[in-house]
């Protein structure tokens, strides 16, 4: 390949462009388990929203409702 390059001659190098695309694909996946970890410790712990509950059925709804989906009655603070 050297004695190609000095005398000029046009030359297909698809093994250094392989080899490069798999060093970056290495990389590149290394990064990403890295960064999937930090994520992974950083992720703070998930809180259940809270709900509203109807007088009389074991519905939840949202706490911003203020009145039933199903039967328009007035929902109390669980």
């Amino acid at each position: 390949m050297a004695a190609a390059k000095a005398a000029g001659a046009a030359t297909i190098n698809y093994g250094l462009f392989i080899n490069t695309v798999l060093d970056f694909l290495i990389v590149a996946f290394a990064i990403f388990l890295l960064i999937k970890q930090i994520n992974r410790l950083k992720k703070p712990a998930e809180v259940a929203p809270r709900r509203r509950r109807m007088p009389v059925l074991p519905v939840g709804h949202s706490m911003k409702a203020s009145r039933c989906a199903h039967c328009t009655s007035e929902l109390k603070a669980a």
